[in-house]
Order: structure tokens, then C-alpha cells, then sequence
């Protein structure tokens, strides 16, 4: 019943204040890392930005380069919403086909899900009436929970002694770009 309120509240509240932008990162796309989203106004200062990245990538040097990531997220803008300097707090899941930063000399790679907790610095510069730019960086709390596996098959790390999964938790930059924003409404 929670969540039918909370959609209900969303979708009034993004129709009654009348501003929603569709965003799509211009930085993530030069490496071929799609980063989407949509972002909509809650109240007189107060935004609501999902977003969703993925990568494609199925390797690099022969490692699993695979993730999907979702992002929800509040904002308080300064000044105008859609213009000037804002800070948010954000909330994540994302699932993971990766090789960690300190396995690489191994030849392991992990497959898991993580949570993300953490918050955004970015300024939005309007453009017009219909577009902006959505520069932001971001980061917080990444929890894991992943198996670790050798290259090349499916046999788990010899050092791998967790019964159901691996943890670990670290505080990481994960959120980043330059947004090209279009207004619906």
C-alpha cells in the first residue's frame, strides 16, 4: 500500500508543478556508456531526479566490463530550480559483472549487487525555454555482495570462502557527467 502512495504523490506532484526534463549524458556517451534519466520539479526548490546507466561493454583486456545501475535521487536548488547550484541526496541499486580494481593481477572477476547511498554537487545553466545543461559530480557508500570468479570459466576463486556471498563496502565517486536536458512541458 506504501508504494502505491508514494507513485500516486510522484505522479500528481510531477504534473502539478508542470516542469519535467528527459536527460541523457553527454559525457558517459563518449565511452559508449549510456546514462538516462528524467528529472521533475516536487516543490518550490525541490526536485526529483531516476536515472538509469548501463554499460554494454561485455569485456576489456578479456574482463567482464558489465553493470546497471539505478539512481534516485532528491535536489535542493539555491536559486531557481533548473538554474544555478544544487545539492542532492541519492539512494541506488545496481546489479554487476565486473572485475574489481584490486583483483586485476589475479585474473578474477565478480558477479553480484550492490546498494549505493550518497549525495550530488552540480549546476544547471539554461539554454532556453526547452533545453539545459546539467553539469554534477557525485558519490557516497557502495555495498556489495558479489562471488568471485577465475577468467576464462566459471570456477570460483580458490579464496572465495563465502557460503552465500562475498561483502565489501566502499566510499566511491559513482556518479558524474554533464547532462543535456530537454523540458516535456
Amino acid at each position: 500500500m506504501k508504494k502505491i502512495l508514494i507513485i500516486i504523490t510522484l505522479f500528481f506532484s510531477m504534473h502539478s508543478q508542470s516542469q519535467t526534463f528527459v536527460k541523457f549524458n553527454a559525457a558517459t556517451a563518449l565511452i559508449l556508456v549510456p546514462n538516462v534519466g528524467i528529472e521533475t520539479s516536487i516543490g518550490k526548490k525541490s526536485t526529483y531526479q531516476f536515472d538509469v546507466i548501463d554499460s554494454f561493454w561485455k569485456n576489456i583486456n578479456g574482463a567482464p566490463n558489465e553493470f546497471y545501475s539505478f539512481t534516485n535521487e532528491y535536489r535542493y536548488h539555491f536559486q531557481d530550480k533548473y538554474n544555478g547550484f544544487y545539492v542532492g541526496a541519492n539512494a541506488g541499486f545496481d546489479a554487476f559483472k565486473i572485475q574489481k580494481w584490486n583483483y586485476i593481477k589475479m585474473g578474477v572477476y565478480q558477479i553480484g549487487v550492490g546498494v549505493t547511498v550518497g549525495a550530488t554537487v552540480g549546476y544547471q545553466k539554461k539554454l532556453n525555454n526547452k533545453f539545459l545543461l546539467d553539469f554534477f559530480i557525485g558519490g557516497g557508500n557502495h555495498q556489495g555482495f558479489y562471488h568471485s570468479y577465475y577468467l576464462g570459466s566459471n570456477k570460483r576463486f580458490e579464496f572465495d570462502k563465502a557460503i552465500k556471498q562475498n561483502k565489501s563496502g566502499e566510499w566511491i565517486p559513482y556518479r558524474g557527467g554533464v547532462m543535456i536536458s530537454y523540458r516535456l512541458n
